[in-house]
C-alpha cells in the first residue's frame, strides 16, 4: 500500500504541474480581456473631437538601452509626436536598476548616469512636461542609504532637466503633491515607497515635509479629493493597488519547480513540492515590496479605504513588469510597470484586462469630457506600436 502511495503521489503532482504549465503556455504573452469588454476594438473616441490633454505612463524604465534602439522609448517618441505639447510623460518610479543613482565611483554609477541621461533627453526635446517618482530600486532597494539614494537621483534630474515640478513628492516626501495639468485633469502624486522604506525616511519640517505625523497624510489626501471630486484626477505612485502579478502573490509553475530563479535566472534546480514554499511564503507573508508584507497591507488599505469614498478615481502603478487594468467600485486600477522588463501575469480574477509584454498606458482627456485609457505595446515591425486595449472610463 505504501509503495502505491509513493508512486501515486508524485504522479498526480506532477500531473498538475504539467497541466497548468501547459495552460501558462497559452496565454503567457497574450492578452487577457474580461467577457464584456472582448469587443473593445469596436469602441473608439469621436473621430472629430479635439484631445484637450494626454498623459503617458511608463513604470519600471529602469533598464532601457541608451543607444537608441530602446523600443519603448521609440514607442513614446511617437506618442510625443501625436500629442505635441498636450501631453505629460509620467516615469512612476524604478527609473533606474538596480540600485538607483549611487555615489560617483560606485561601480553601477556609469550605467545608471547613462540611463538617466537618456531619460532626461526623451523629456527635453518634447515641448510637454515630464514627472519622475521614486521606486523601491531608486531608493536602494528599501535599504539603509536609500534615502540618500534617492535625494541624489532628484537632485541629478532637477539640474540636468531645468523645469519645475520634475521629480514628486519633493525631497522624498510621502506627499500628496498634485498639479493642473489641464481643465477638469488633477494628477496628485504619492510617494509609496515611503511607507515601505526600512530605512530611514523623511517627515517634518527639519527635512522639507509639511507635516509631522503620518496621518495628516492620509487627512490631507482625503481633503484633496474631496475638494477637487467634481473634476477628474489621476493619481501615480509606483505601488499597485490590485495586481495578478506577482507583487500581488501570483506566480508561475516554473517558479514552483526553480524557486532558486528568484536569486538567479540560471538557477534551474528543480525543487518540486518544497519549491512551492518560497511562493506560498511570498503570497501569505511577502517580501518587503509584496502587497501581503505587513507595511505594504497597511499603506494599501488605508489608500484603497479613502479611494472608495470618491467614484472616477485613476489610479496608476507600476513595480509588476506588466500591463493591468482593473474595474473596483467605481474607481479604475492600472498597473504599467513593462516599461523595460516584463515578467508573468495572471488572467482572471477582478482584472478587465492583463498582458505580458513591452509598453505603457495613456489616458487621454478630450475636449467633449470623454476620458479614456489605452494600453500600446512595442512592435518591431510598426513604427507606431500596437494597440493592445482601450476603454472609455
Amino acid at each position: 500500500m505504501l509503495v502505491y502511495f509513493l508512486i501515486i503521489v508524485p504522479v498526480l503532482v506532477l500531473a498538475f504541474f504539467a497541466f497548468s504549465y501547459w495552460q501558462e503556455r497559452k496565454y503567457r504573452r497574450k492578452p487577457f480581456y474580461k467577457l464584456s469588454d472582448v469587443g473593445w476594438q469596436r469602441h473608439a473616441p469621436p473621430p472629430d473631437t479635439d484631445l484637450l490633454h494626454s498623459v503617458a505612463l511608463l513604470g519600471d524604465v529602469g533598464a532601457i538601452a541608451t543607444d537608441g534602439t530602446d523600443l519603448v522609448l521609440q514607442l513614446a517618441q511617437q506618442w510625443q509626436h501625436q500629442v505635441g505639447e498636450k501631453g505629460t510623460m509620467v516615469f512612476l518610479g524604478d527609473n533606474l536598476y538596480p540600485i538607483g543613482l549611487p555615489e560617483a565611483g560606485n561601480r553601477h554609477r556609469d550605467l545608471a548616469e547613462a540611463r538617466l541621461n537618456t531619460l532626461i533627453e526623451s523629456i527635453k526635446n518634447y515641448p510637454g512636461r515630464g514627472i519622475f517618482l521614486g521606486g523601491n530600486h531608486d531608493w536602494l532597494k528599501g535599504r539603509e542609504g536609500g534615502y540618500e539614494q534617492q535625494l541624489r537621483q532628484e537632485q541629478y534630474v532637477e539640474e540636468h532637466l531645468q523645469q519645475p515640478d520634475s521629480y514628486l513628492p519633493p525631497k522624498g516626501c510621502p506627499g500628496p503633491s498634485c498639479l493642473q495639468l489641464a481643465d477638469n485633469l488633477l494628477l496628485v502624486v504619492i510617494n509609496t515607497q515611503w511607507f515601505v522604506q526600512r530605512g530611514f525616511k523623511p517627515m517634518g519640517s527639519k527635512y522639507g515635509c509639511p507635516y509631522s505625523d503620518i496621518e495628516e497624510f492620509f487627512v490631507r489626501l482625503n481633503k484633496l479629493l474631496k475638494r477637487n471630486s467634481h473634476q477628474r484626477i489621476l493619481i501615480t505612485a509606483h505601488h499597485p493597488l490590485y495586481s495578478n502579478a506577482m507583487h500581488g502573490g501570483k506566480f508561475t509553475i516554473k517558479q514552483h519547480i526553480f524557486p532558486l530563479t528568484a536569486l538567479h535566472k540560471r538557477f534551474l534546480i528543480p525543487l518540486p513540492v518544497f519549491g512551492s514554499l518560497y511562493p506560498f511564503y511570498r503570497k501569505m507573508f511577502g517580501a518587503y515590496e509584496d502587497m501581503s508584507h505587513g507595511k505594504y497591507k497597511k499603506m494599501r488599505k488605508r489608500l484603497v479605504r479613502i479611494f472608495h469614498r470618491y467614484d472616477n478615481l485613476i489610479y496608476v502603478g507600476g513595480h509588476d513588469h506588466n500591463l493591468q487594468y482593473f474595474e473596483v467600485q467605481g474607481n479604475h486600477y492600472i498597473v504599467s510597470g513593462s516599461g523595460s522588463k516584463t515578467a508573468f501575469v495572471k488572467k482572471g480574477g477582478k482584472a478587465t484586462f492583463a498582458l505580458e509584454d513591452l509598453g505603457f498606458f495613456v489616458l487621454n482627456c478630450y475636449s467633449n469630457g470623454q476620458v479614456w485609457i489605452e494600453c500600446r505595446t512595442v512592435s518591431e515591425s510598426q513604427e507606431n506600436g500596437l494597440l493592445m486595449f482601450r476603454k472609455r472610463i
